[in-house]
């Protein structure tokens, strides 16, 4: 972690030069759920429709590489949201103190409000012992890990001649629709009233404007299911039946995420699937703009950096896959967006980072301290064109103590399955939709070797409790 103090005064230079001196900006955080970067129009999907984001995109600079360490738990939002809270890395959020952490003042909100920041917080949560009011200072509709599912959300659809059960626009099936208006639509009530209350008082403002959506399960209003029939998806160019070592990385038949679609995996059914998706995300897309809307009629978006980002990716049909508990990227890459004063509108910077370094950025954007004992790095120096290259020499990936492993290093990925013996080399430069294993190639035993001494030292510097050594003995 770079700890150079001078970078620390590049924020407040930022906004001395533009009369910001004693007009601290505004920050605002939109976090979706389960959006991988794919499923963007600004990473160029022409397939779902994201409007909003994608003129944040165009007002500011996007990161092209934001990737999540992974979980040790299937539910891969807790990890992801741990670590974004508390700028500690993957394996150092599995166990902590959270009174001593609460008394001590050490979450993300609490350091920006010691630095005079009134916090606000709507949405999702989903940190295991601690309750979002215990660190924000207001709090509106806390949101669980997830809207209920039904029985009749699972193992759908079937074959097109075959009535489905279940339908994304039918409140009565609750989910979204749980209290009578969809969550994403109750969220832009929150930011009205929050901001409201934020733009009438002296100190500046944080919002955590964390959305379920596009997590399961995936509804919105019937005109925007009806944007996207399900003929005229396409199949992902990674479309498998079912993935072959599914059972082996724990991401198998039994698992809640994987349970949504019927086995093995048919087109239909991952058209529909895909469908759905991109209906809940153009929805919240939707709502994004109604809040940009208000800030600016607010009149103070001018002083308002705006991030957009995720806590991580979803396959919904790619590799034979559903849910994100996996090491590709349309599962541990996301969306990254940051827009504000004087950002450099358009651009896009290909180094690789953690989506949790948005935690620093903000402390720095707020000239709040960045304290030691968090693990990520402030992009301020990207968006004054103060850095090019990325903080990491390589990107780590984890799922679970003792089931999947990656190391990303020169534009090559390589994952590992312990339980199988198993490894997976592709050339994302060359092969961005992972289809090509190169791992049994004669040429590639040398890289491998070099990938695997990367991804061993990078295990040992965020403590995880795995010996790869065991479980491919001849690599070391």
């Amino acid at each position: 972690m770079i700890k150079n103090i001078i970078l620390l005064v590049f924020p407040l230079v930022f906004l001395v030069s533009k009369g910001y001196a004693d007009d601290r900006p505004n920050i605002i955080f939109f976090f979706a759920d389960d959006h991988s970067f794919y499923d963007t129009g600004a990473y160029g999907n022409d397939e779902v429709h994201t409007p909003n984001i994608d003129h944040l995109a165009r007002q500011g600079t996007l990161f092209s590489h934001a990737y999540n360490m992974g979980s040790w738990s299937p539910a891969v939002c807790i990890p992801a949201r741990t670590m974004l809270q508390t700028g500690q890395s993957l394996w150092n959020t599995r166990e902590y103190d959270v009174d001593r952490w609460i008394e001590d003042g050490r979450f993300w909100p609490q350091i920006l409000s010691a630095a005079g920041y009134n916090t606000y917080m709507t949405g999702k949560w989903h940190l295991r012992g601690l309750r979002a009011a215990d660190v924000y200072q207001t709090v509106r509709n806390q949101r669980p890990g997830m809207p209920n599912q039904t029985p009749a959300g699972y193992e759908r659809p079937s074959l097109p001649s075959q009535e489905d059960p279940w339908s994304p626009y039918d409140t009565s099936f609750e989910g979204f629709w749980s209290g009578g208006k969809h969550w994403s639509e109750v969220m832009v009530d929150d930011f009205e009233i929050m901001l409201d209350d934020a733009v009438h008082k002296d100190d500046p403002f944080f919002m955590f404007v964390a959305f379920n959506a596009p997590h399961d399960p995936r509804q919105s209003p019937r005109e925007f299911v009806e944007m996207y029939p399900q003929q005229d998806i396409r199949l992902p160019d990674n479309y498998l039946p079912e993935y072959p070592y599914n059972e082996e990385m724990a991401s198998g038949r039994g698992l809640r995420d994987e349970r949504l679609a019927p086995f093995p995996r048919t087109p239909y059914a991952t058209r529909v699937q895909r469908s759905e998706f991109y209906a809940i995300i153009t929805h919240m897309d939707h709502q994004i703009g109604r809040m940009l809307r208000a800030l600016e009629a607010a009149g103070v978006k001018d002083n308002t950096w705006i991030i957009f980002s995720a806590d991580h990716g979803l396959a919904v049909g790619q590799h034979g896959l559903m849910g994100k508990q996996n090491m590709y990227d349309h599962s541990l890459r996301v969306p990254f967006i940051i827009a504000g004063p004087d950002a450099p509108q358009g651009q896009t910077h290909n180094a690789p980072i953690y989506y949790q370094d948005v935690m620093p950025t903000v402390l720095e954007l707020a000239n709040a301290e960045v304290p030691d004992y968090v693990e990520f790095n402030s992009l301020v120096p990207f968006l004054l064109d103060q850095r090019e290259s990325s903080y990491y020499d390589a990107i780590y990936g984890a799922y679970r103590d003792d089931h999947q492993r990656a190391v990303i290093h020169d534009d090559y990925k390589l994952i590992a399955y312990p339980e199988a013996g198993i490894l997976r080399l592709y050339h994302l430069a060359d092969d961005p939709y992972e289809i090509n294993d190169l791992a049994d190639n004669d040429g590639q035993q040398e890289r491998i070797r070099d990938l695997m001494r990367r991804l061993q030292s990078l295990q040992e510097q965020f403590n995880d409790p795995l010996d790869l050594a065991i479980a491919f003995p001849d690599w070391f």
